[in-house]
C-alpha cells in the first residue's frame, strides 16, 4: 500500500509487525550473516556501519494523535554501535552467537537494527546484520545492505563508529529535528485520517452488503507449558545440483524449495496428510527498503511433486490473503491495537513458511577485498514466549549467492525438531532423497 500523503506512513503490514514487537504475536527479527575465510578489518565494518546509519534503515516510528491517521516514519541516525565478540566464536557455536544479535531492537524509540562481528574459531570473520521486521522485509534488508556496501566504499574513516559494545549513542535522532518532523506529520494527519476512514467505512459497507462477515476463526496457534526451545540450521547446496534436480522433477528452484521444506516436516513426524504453506511474495516494482510483500497459501499433499507444486504456487499468486473476514485491511489501522491484533492474529501463519529471497546482489559476494564463503539470510525470534508460539512448525529461507544455494531452517516445534543436530540430520537426509548434497554452512 503506497503512501497517500506528504509524510511517509506505515503500511498495514508494517503495523502488524509493530504489534508483534509489542508482544502481540510472534517476535520477528530479520538477519543476514556473512562468513569470510579471512579476518575483516574493523575499519571496513565501520564504513559499512556508517553507511547503514545514514541509509533507509535509519528510521523510527512516531505516534500520531489524530484517530484514524496512520503512524509515520521519521529519519534517525541513532544506532547501536558496531560490536565485536570479546572472544573467538567456535564454528559449531556460530548460530548460537548469531541468535543473540536480535535483542534490544526498537523500531519506535530506536535503534531498530544492529551490525556485529565475531572472529570465528577456525579462522575468518562472521558479520551479522539484524533489523526489526517493522523496518523491512527480507528483500528490503537485502536492498539496504546492498546500498550500504556500495556507499561504504565512498565513506572516509574519521574514527570509531561508537563507544563500547552494547552502548547506544545519544546521537541526534534525525537529520531533521524531531519537532519539525512531527509538526510536518501533524499538518497532514487530519487528511490521512479522513482518507483512511473513507476507505474503511466504504469497504465495510460493501462487505456487509455481501452478508455479515464471519467472526475470525482461530489460526491454529499453539501454546506450550514450558519454555520454548527452537532450533535452527543452515545448509548449503551447489546451485547446479539444485537446478538440475528441480528440472528433473519438472519443477523450478522455488517449487523444489517448497516441496523440500514440506517433506522435511513430514519426515520429522508431522502427522497430517496435508501441509498448509505460507509463501510470501515480493510485490515491489522497484528496489525499496520496506515491507512490500503479500502472502499466499499453498495446500501440499503427500502426492505432490515439484512439478505439481509449480502449478499450485502459480495459482496461489493470484489468490493472495486479504483483510480480516473480507473487511478492508485498513481497518487494522484505525481500531485500537489489541482489537487489531485479535482481528489479524496469526495472519499469514500456516504449518510451514517458505520464504524465497532469490538471488542475492553481486555486491554481497565480497566484504571489501574479502570473498564471502556464504551468507545465511533468515529470521530469528528473540524473546519467543509460550503464549506467542505460532502455528508455524518449520520455517525455511532460501537464497542464492554465486554458485551456491543456502537453505536456512528454523524448527518451531520442539517435538518435531528437538535439537539442532536432529534437525540438521533430518534435513540432510530428506534433501539427499531428492538428489541434493547438503552440508552445514558453518
Amino acid at each position: 500500500m503506497r503512501d497517500r500523503g506528504r509524510v511517509s506512513r506505515l503500511s498495514v503490514v508494517d503495523e502488524i509487525f509493530l504489534r508483534t514487537h509489542r508482544g502481540m504475536g510472534t517476535p520477528i527479527v530479520l538477519q543476514g550473516v556473512w562468513r569470510t575465510d579471512e579476518p575483516v578489518e574493523p575499519e571496513l565494518l565501520e564504513r559499512v556501519h556508517a553507511a547503514l546509519r545514514r541509509g533507509p534503515l535509519g528510521r523510527r516510528v512516531i505516534r500520531v494523535r489524530v484517530p484514524g491517521a496512520r503512524r509515520a516514519w521519521q529519519a534517525t541516525v541513532a544506532a547501536h554501535p558496531l560490536t565485536f565478540a570479546p572472544a573467538p566464536v567456535p564454528a559449531h557455536a556460530l548460530l548460537d552467537w548469531a541468535n543473540t544479535q536480535g535483542e534490544a531492537l526498537d523500531p519506535e524509540l530506536g535503534p531498530g537494527w544492529r551490525l556485529a562481528a565475531a572472529t570465528v574459531g577456525d579462522g575468518g570473520t562472521a558479520v551479522s546484520l539484524t533489523c526489526s521486521h517493522v523496518l523491512a522485509d527480507g528483500r528490503g534488508l537485502i536492498h539496504a545492505i546492498d546500498a550500504a556496501m556500495l556507499e561504504s566504499s565512498r565513506i572516509p574513516i574519521t574514527g570509531t563508529s561508537g563507544p563500547a559494545a552494547g552502548v547506544c549513542t545519544p546521537a541526534a535522532r534525525a537529520d531533521t529535528p524531531d519537532e519539525d518532523a512531527e509538526s510536518t506529520a501533524g499538518q497532514s494527519d487530519w487528511s490521512d485520517a479522513r482518507q483512511q476512514w473513507a476507505i474503511v467505512l466504504g469497504g465495510t459497507i460493501r462487505a456487509l452488503r455481501r452478508g455479515v462477515p464471519a467472526r475470525p476463526s482461530a489460526t491454529g496457534a499453539r501454546s506450550a507449558t514450558t519454555a520454548v526451545a527452537i532450533h535452527d540450521v543452515v545448509l548449503t547446496v551447489p546451485a547446479a545440483e539444485w537446478d538440475r534436480a528441480a528440472a528433473g522433477y519438472g519443477g523450478t528452484a522455488n517449487s523444489l524449495f517448497v516441496h523440500a521444506v514440506a517433506k522435511i516436516l513430514w519426515d520429522s513426524g508431522f502427522p497430517e496428510p496435508t501441509i498448509a504453506a505460507s509463501v510470501p511474495v515480493d510485490t515491489r516494482d522497484e528496489p525499496r527498503v520496506d515491507n512490500d510483500l503479500s502472502v499466499t497459501e499453498v495446500a501440499i499433499t503427500r502426492t505432490d511433486t515439484p512439478a505439481t507444486l509449480r502449478a499450485k504456487c502459480r495459482a496461489a499468486y493470484e489468490r493472495r490473503m486479504t483483510g480480516p473476514a473480507g473487511l478492508p485491511e485498513e481497518i487494522l489501522q484505525v481500531v485500537p491495537d489489541r482489537l487489531a491484533y485479535r482481528l489479524s492474529r496469526g495472519a499469514g501463519e500456516r504449518d510451514i513458511l517458505c520464504s524465497n529471497l532469490g538471488v542475492l546482489p553481486a555486491s554481497l559476494q565480497r566484504l571489501g577485498p574479502h570473498r564471502c564463503r556464504g551468507i545465511a539470510a533468515r529470521a530469528i525470534h528473540p524473546g519467543l514466549r509460550p503464549e506467542t508460539l505460532p502455528r508455524t512448525r518449520l520455517s525455511g529461507y532460501l537464497s542464492r549467492l554465486g554458485d551456491t544455494y543456502t537453505l536456512a531452517l528454523v524448527g518451531l516445534d520442539p517435538a518435531l525438531s528437538p535439537s539442532r543436530a536432529e534437525l540438521s540430520a533430518g534435513a540432510r537426509a530428506t534433501l539427499s532423497s531428492l538428489g541434493l548434497t547438503a552440508v552445514e554452512w558453518c
